[in-house]
C-alpha cells in the first residue's frame, strides 16, 4: 500500500508541476518547483511543498495565488488522475533548498576568516 501511496504521489507532484507551468503560468511571478507531495495513508489530503525563487514581493504574490487557486488545481488533478476522491491539497512552503544556500554562504565566511596555511 505504502509503494502505491508513493506513487501516487510522485504523479501528483509531476501533475501539479504541468498545471504550474502550462494552464497558470501566466498568473505564476518568480520561480515555482514542486519539491515533493506527501500524501496521507487513506490519500484523501495531499501536502505540496513548493519552492519559490524570486523577489519577495514575486513569493508573496505567487502564494497568495496558490491558496486562492487550491480549488481549480485540485479539480483539474482531479481530472487528470483517477482515484475515488480527489484528495484535499495544502501548499506548504519548502525552505530546505534556501537554508542549504545559508548554510554554504556560513561555511563559506568561516573558511574565509581562517588563516591560511
Amino acid at each position: 500500500m505504502q509503494h502505491r501511496r508513493h506513487r501516487v504521489a510522485e504523479q501528483f507532484r509531476v501533475e501539479i508541476s504541468a498545471i504550474l507551468s502550462r494552464e497558470l503560468r501566466d498568473h505564476i511571478q518568480g520561480l515555482v518547483t514542486i519539491t515533493e507531495v506527501q500524501l496521507s495513508p487513506d490519500l484523501r489530503q495531499a501536502r505540496a511543498l513548493i519552492s519559490l525563487f524570486g523577489s519577495e514581493e514575486q513569493k508573496a504574490a505567487t502564494r497568495a495565488f496558490l491558496e486562492e487557486s487550491t480549488g481549480q488545481i485540485r479539480r483539474m488533478l482531479g481530472s487528470r488522475i483517477r482515484l475515488r476522491h480527489t484528495p484535499e491539497l495544502v501548499f506548504i512552503l519548502d525552505r530546505t533548498i534556501e537554508e542549504g544556500d545559508r548554510m554554504v554562504s556560513l561555511i563559506e565566511e568561516v573558511s574565509r576568516e581562517l588563516p591560511k596555511e
